[in-house]
């Protein structure tokens, strides 16, 4: 039977909640995307919670937290510890991402669910992987392979591809067919007849204007703001969609200053520098030829704290600040200020996620005031502060006496170990006895008998103890062990911060010096009602395919078995409805925690070629692989593997196969170097006077597989027809 395949949604199916999917190849668990929401609500982790010890991989799709905003989460607090997989840019950016929304929240917040460490801690596990690299499992996942591949939404952003015995299970979701200035399209059309297809219909419902007309329109809007003295603020996320918008920023340079708003902004911008390869082949030719890099920005300021973008000249200006929902950081705070001003703009660029403040400011018609709740950290002044500073005391007191008895019990098992073997104790009841039968006489050294030599109750050696030095020694010198030199986790808080403005390991001063106040503090909070006033505009710029796009690619693609995924309920019935029709008849739609089984129908069996079978045959070279017809019949080995076995009788005769795949193009350029007159006229390749070679038949069939076409040679019988048909035979593999 074919490879065995569940699907088992944990989130994020029948609505917009994050990404998070459990796929089992023959037992082997992958868990693709662990997203989490803005919201970091713990009860859309619960399925998940009941699965994360049994997982045995993680695939990351996309570096935002929708894709694996709940990673540091999970491998805290619920037990996952299975090894991850992500291409460069995701783990990278990821990482930025993660550290942006604590920092945001800790700002606000006694955000406790997880920290800076537990951030690490999680990406500590992350293997990257290059687009199309395999990757082959062993143990457990023997014969399973991975590969990312482009899928065009985010920088790094992938669509898995997991192959077992010749079957591929292909997830993709969040892909972008189109071209931009910082991304190629996706790669998913150029697979053929996957066995299961797990995508989205997040946007099944949605078409879009051209590029071209929708960035015009991004730029006028921001312009007519700018000119009648108004601000523009453009909630972004921290590492993703927003490297579009600051290039078509800056190559349409506006009068007047442009910052960028994040807590990593400049980390950002420098890893993103060093990402070139993974872009488009445009940025990739350009920095080839000219050495100039697309990032390297000219009218983009980047920005750590909101005290730099205030005590910035007063006048017009654009923000892009996180976070795109508007729930905590900078963008925020920002859109307090500004939403009470009719000059100014806010110009959201993706749909905000459910229940956001960025998507009630989205409804149409939009909210005319909102209610909001603006934090911030204060320092601890007065009664607070003492009663805070005795609350430290006491705290530090149990400790210390904590650890003196756990000090004092460790002593105590030393001493007794000790105390077996060494001959240098003296045995007190001994020492007793001798000194009774030596009588009263001897009673007056007794006390000097007994200070001088038996050790007291709290002594772990005889006075004057000596330790001996058993260094080991070789050719170089004394070995040295490196744990002797290694600083302390307890040394290292101050200074193993995460935040790098630059390849060499400077620190951001905005987060380290957030990170490094360690003055006590408290959140104070207080609910305000906002006015809006400002104009409200929606702009496409999510970087998604379409409803038109997705349609035709799952056509082209047509997959044996379709899973849909996250959407809202009716954008996922209306896809499903039209793939059954015009993609595949087996389209699934599954539910929280329900699993499906997805396995191919096709029966594939493994079986091992005999020796006696192989010592006869005769292999001929194909490209960088070896082919051979074999005659042979099914058998089986003494541990019931199936084996392919000589045929008892002699071999029937069969046809001689032609293998190989004819361009016309390359062939043309072979008679050319042969000395022939060659030519292209009306899609046939003329080759000299009197014959002619073409391809008859279609080139392709649905699904993209290769249809069935015939190479014609045509021409009267003559010296040049053979000779030209020989020169097509040496094109191919006769078996």
């Amino acid at each position: 039977m074919g490879t065995s395949v569940q699907v088992t949604p944990l989130c994020g199916v029948y609505n917009e909640n994050p990404l998070s999917y459990l796929v089992s190849i023959d037992g082997f668990c992958f868990l693709v995307d662990c997203g989490w929401n803005d919201h970091f609500d713990p009860s859309l982790l619960h399925p998940l919670s009941r699965v994360a010890s049994t997982i045995d991989a993680v695939l990351l799709s996309h570096p935002d937290t929708l894709h694996l905003g709940a990673l540091p989460y999970a491998m805290k607090q619920l037990g996952l510890s299975a090894p991850v997989y992500a291409t460069e840019p995701v783990y990278r950016l990821g990482l930025l991402t993660m550290y942006d929304q604590y920092l945001s929240r800790k700002q606000v917040s006694e955000f406790d669910l997880f920290t800076l460490d537990d951030i690490d801690s999680a990406f500590q596990n992350v293997t990257r992987l290059t687009y199309s690299q395999n990757h082959h499992f062993s143990g457990k996942g023997e014969g399973i392979v991975i590969s990312p591949h482009v899928a065009g939404h985010l920088l790094g952003g992938t669509i898995w591809k997991i192959s077992k015995d010749g079957e591929d299970v292909i997830y993709a979701v969040d892909f972008n067919h189109r071209k931009e200035k910082h991304l190629n399209g996706t790669v998913l059309e150029s697979f053929v007849r996957p066995a299961v297809l797990i995508t989205d219909a997040y946007n099944a419902l949605n078409n879009q204007l051209p590029t071209k007309q929708r960035e015009r329109g991004f730029i006028d809007g921001i312009k007519k703001t700018v000119e009648a003295g108004g601000n523009v603020l453009i909630p972004v996320d921290t590492a993703g969609r927003v490297l579009e918008l600051i290039l078509i920023l800056e190559e349409s340079p506006l009068n007047c200053p442009i910052y960028f708003l994040t807590y990593v902004s400049s980390s950002t911008i420098d890893y993103v520098k060093s990402f070139l390869e993974w872009m488009s082949d445009n940025i990739a030719k350009s920095f080839e030829h000219t050495r100039d890099n697309a990032f390297l920005l000219k009218h983009v300021s980047l920005l750590i704290n909101k005290n730099d973008l205030d005590s910035a000249p007063a006048g017009p200006k654009v923000v892009l600040a996180s976070m795109a929902s508007l729930e905590a950081g900078f963008a925020h705070d920002i859109f307090v200020e500004w939403a009470t001003d009719t000059k100014n703009l806010v110009l959201f660029t993706e749909r905000g996620q459910f229940a956001t403040l960025a998507r009630m400011l989205q409804a149409d018609p939009p909210p005319k005031a909102v209610k909001v709740t603006m934090s911030k950290r204060v320092p601890l002044v007065g009664e607070e502060l003492l009663a805070y500073e005795e609350e430290q005391n006491r705290i530090k007191k149990e400790e210390a006496l904590k650890a003196s008895i756990i000090k004092e019990e460790e002593s105590k098992a030393v001493r007794a170990s000790d105390d077996v073997d060494d001959p240098m104790v003296i045995d007190v009841s001994t020492t007793q006895t001798s000194q009774e039968a030596a009588g009263s006489h001897g009673s007056k050294y007794r006390d000097i008998l007994i200070d001088g030599f038996v050790p007291p109750p709290n002594c772990a050696a005889p006075m004057f103890p000596f330790y001996e030095n058993a260094s080991e020694w070789d050719d170089f010198g004394e070995v040295i062990n490196p744990d002797d030199y290694v600083i302390k986790d307890d040394d290292m808080d101050q200074g193993a911060l995460p935040f790098v403005s630059n390849m060499d390991g400077k620190l951001d001063e905005g987060p380290a010096s957030l990170i490094l106040d360690m003055k006590p503090s408290k959140v104070v909070s207080t609910e305000l009602t906002v006015q809006v006033k400002c104009s409200l505009i929606y702009m496409d710029f999510e970087g998604r395919a379409d409803s038109r796009a997705i349609k035709s690619i799952l056509a082209h693609v047509a997959p044996l078995k379709l899973v849909l995924v996250r959407g809202s309920a009716e954008a996922t019935e209306h896809l499903k409805q039209h793939c059954l029709k015009n993609v595949c008849p087996q389209v699934y739609a599954p539910q929280i925690e329900e699993t499906i089984d997805v396995t191919s129908d096709l029966c594939a069996y493994k079986v091992q070629l005999s020796e006696k079978l192989m010592s006869n045959v005769l292999f001929k070279k194909l490209g960088d692989y070896e082919v051979s017809w074999i005659d042979a019949e099914v058998g089986k080995t003494e541990n019931g593997t199936l084996s392919l076995l000589p045929l008892s009788t002699s071999a029937p005769p069969h046809k001689s196969v032609l293998v190989g795949d004819l361009k016309l193009a390359d062939f043309k350029q072979f008679l050319a170097s042969k000395g022939v007159q060659v030519e292209f006229g009306g899609g046939a390749l003329r080759c000299g006077e009197y014959v002619t070679v073409r391809k008859v038949g279609d080139a392709s069939q649905k699904g993209g597989l290769s249809g069935t076409q015939q190479i014609v040679l045509e021409g009267p019988l003559c010296e040049d027809y053979y000779k030209i048909r020989d020169y097509l035979y040496s094109q191919f593999y006769l078996l």
